[in-house]
């Protein structure tokens, strides 16, 4: 099935179904008024939206307004962000002549949640100094996850799939970095794109907690990167088993896969500037491609044939309301 958040005037917007062809919609109910609710119940969730599912593909419903699409969850409870795709960190440490990392665990940071922008709000920010790049991710939604739950088991706590734009600013980070407390300024509110799909949506794309698709990203309309979820290193239920080591996860909670990379990158592109950066780097002895300016355009989807997340398609603003 696929979901969506409707603009209503609150903060966790209208929970609706979409059709498959994404062009009709049937809200949910009183039952069911947002996702975040929704999803601490999800069987029965399930159980409501069956009926609703077949009048919507038999040509019911309502017409569905893509402006009016906020994140399917503009807010929830736990933000994980992942780096599960080993190519960009090899490159990074390439280019800057980085240590490799020396574990044997996942690479994950906990981010903000409180605010996820809608797939076609601008996104601003104080200004261009600090160095503004995005980075295209493929995320799951868990329902409750309790603590010490193994990597099996977790395959059964994945709801529903997401395509996530993890804005990141690269002068902040580094700096960030060095205090060994983790990221706060470099890593604004995310984006996500429309709909939020339940793994069986994708077939046989949806593989050992993988996202076989690829993540296409434009920059004013050029072509950037088209990259595959399937190089994963890690898979989303293995992304879990290593959050739940010592915590419970509730339900809501979002994990992301980092950086869409793969080791085809001549060929595929990227999905974030500074992992081109880098690689110009590498070959070139240093970097070409430019960071973000107000006024630039980025847009994200996912798959070839068939647009099945929606369209993130957002544009760089400044914030002239900020003392510095």
């Amino acid at each position: 099935m696929r979901f969506a958040t409707r603009a209503n005037g609150t903060a966790d917007g209208e929970l609706i179904l979409i059709s498959r062809d994404g062009a009709r919609c049937l809200p949910l109910g009183a039952r069911w008024p947002n996702l975040l609710h929704a999803i601490t119940d999800w069987d029965a969730l399930l159980d409501d939206a069956a009926a609703l599912s077949t009048t919507l593909e038999e040509g019911g419903g309502e017409s569905l307004d893509h402006a009016t699409l906020l994140a399917p969850l503009p807010r929830t409870w736990q933000w994980l962000d992942g780096s599960a795709f080993a190519n960009h960190g090899v490159l990074m440490e390439r280019a800057f002549n980085h240590p490799p990392i020396e574990t044997d665990l996942p690479l994950m940071y906990q981010g903000m949640s409180h605010r996820f922008l809608a797939p076609r709000e601008d996104v601003a920010f104080p200004t261009e100094a600090d160095c503004i790049d995005f980075e295209g991710e493929f995320g799951i939604v868990t329902d409750d996850v309790p603590m010490g739950c193994s990597a099996d088991e977790a395959m059964g706590h994945i709801r529903l799939i997401l395509l996530i734009n993890d804005w990141s600013l690269r002068a902040v980070a580094p700096k960030e970095m060095k205090t060994g407390f983790g990221w706060i300024q470099a890593k604004p509110a995310c984006s996500a794109a429309p709909i939020a799909i339940t793994p069986d949506e994708l077939g046989d794309r949806w593989r050992d907690g993988r996202v076989c698709l690829p993540l296409r990203v434009e920059i004013n309309g050029d072509w950037f990167g088209h990259p595959s979820g399937e190089a994963m290193e890690y898979g989303f239920h293995e992304l879990i088993a290593h959050a739940a080591r010592t915590r419970h996860l509730c339900a809501g909670t979002i994990i992301g896969s980092g950086t869409v990379s793969d080791v085809d990158f001549n060929r595929v592109g990227s999905t974030c500037i500074s992992e081109r950066r880098a690689i110009e780097m590498i070959a070139q002895g240093q970097p070409v491609t430019p960071f973000l300016r107000f006024g630039d355009r980025v847009r994200m989807c996912a798959g070839t044939d068939e647009n099945i997340f929606g369209e993130l398609h957002q544009t760089v603003a400044a914030y002239i309301n900020v003392g510095l």
